[in-house]
């Protein structure tokens, strides 16, 4: 085991019944990082996390914390706790209280539970919000108040199974700043469970992209979306465009229509022939004919959303979606019926197995 992860799972698999939840995965979590596990419901995230604080045991396999195998041990002799999206704080308690209580259980008395206590509610931002009762707080501070009580035991791994996902958009996104900037500080791992793809992005150092009891592919946030691995991957983290051809050349592939395009050195892996999809991110297109790689066609649907407009363009290869950056103001839109080019050049395009 590398002597810098914090968590390692060894052929983890867990069954209910003859559904197979997580199927032989292995898995290292580098000491100190932010790590994410991201996917649909149903894919194992949820069950992993669970397997890792002891709340569900694995059917085979091992984990370990550290150098400790902790296969089979219950939750409270593992150094981890847990923040659930329901932030279960005791209604009758007061805020320091619902901090101290994790401190208490563990015999630590006196001077020691304030200094702590007062200490983790400073780092999360309710300083001297000690004596108020959670029904007293918005979600948002109700979330901080059982981040605190997770980290004031001073856990190896703090494990973070959909925390956020209570918040409304805007304060959900405040969150995670603060989660990113508290990990910053503590320089605990963290290990998250979302299916919020902008989630997981805007605060893991590395994600696993997980499928069928799976990790997909796994990665820094810039690797996994500009480089995806497999359709899935491409389809699930952001939206891409995929165009199915047929492999002509070390670096060429001919798509439905005929056109061929080019693509980046070696982004055909070693491939002479065999059908794949060229992929290319939205934002990635231009309204133009200026790239290398040019495909003519009409817009059938606009939508402005803001920071960009969204097109539909139909070409005859695929329809393809479009986002233009909105950066100048009272920027005209394309009415549906235009004639358009878009044009994209090699090294943005990906390239997977056909699906």
């Amino acid at each position: 085991m590398s002597a810098t992860a914090d968590v390692r799972l060894e052929r983890v698999t867990k069954h209910f019944e003859d559904v197979v939840a997580v199927d032989d995965l292995s898995l290292e979590i580098p000491s100190g990082s932010f790590f994410a596990m991201l996917g649909p419901s149903g894919c194992g995230k949820t069950t992993t996390l669970r397997m890792i604080g002891g709340f569900e045991q694995p059917s085979e396999g091992r984990i370990f914390l550290g150098e400790s195998d902790v296969t089979g041990l219950p939750p409270y002799r593992r150094a981890v706790n847990t923040v659930f999206q329901s932030y279960a704080l005791f209604p009758h308690l007061s805020l320091f209280e619902n901090v101290a209580f994790g401190l208490r259980r563990k015999g630590v008395k006196g001077d020691e539970v304030k200094k702590r206590t007062r200490e983790m509610l400073e780092l999360v931002g309710l300083g001297g919000f000690e004596k108020r009762r959670p029904r007293q707080l918005s979600g948002g501070q109700q979330q901080r108040v059982a981040l605190a009580r997770a980290l004031v035991n001073r856990p190896r791994v703090l494990l973070l199974d959909e925390p956020l996902g209570a918040l409304d958009l805007k304060l959900r996104r405040q969150m995670q700043l603060e989660l990113k900037r508290i990990q910053n500080e503590l320089k605990i791992t963290f290990v998250h469970v979302t299916h919020d793809q902008e989630e997981a992005m805007s605060m893991a150092d590395q994600i696993a992209i997980m499928n069928g009891g799976r990790i997909e592919q796994l990665g820094g946030p810039a690797d996994l979306y500009e480089k995806p691995a497999t359709a899935f991957v491409a389809g699930f983290l952001g939206a891409s465009n995929l165009l199915d051809g047929e492999v002509c050349g070390a670096d060429a592939v001919r798509i439905a229509d005929g056109t061929v395009l080019r693509v980046a050195a070696g982004a055909l892996a070693g491939r002479t022939g065999g059908s794949v999809a060229v992929g290319v991110r939205p934002e990635k297109l231009r309204l133009d004919a200026s790239g290398v790689n040019v495909l003519r066609g009409t817009v059938t649907e606009t939508s402005y959303v803001g920071v960009s407009t969204q097109y539909i363009v139909e070409t005859p290869a695929a329809d393809l979606v479009v986002y233009v950056q909105n950066a100048a103001p009272g920027a005209g839109t394309l009415a549906p019926g235009s004639a358009v080019s878009l044009s994209f050049d090699p090294e943005v395009a990906f390239v997977v197995d056909h699906v």
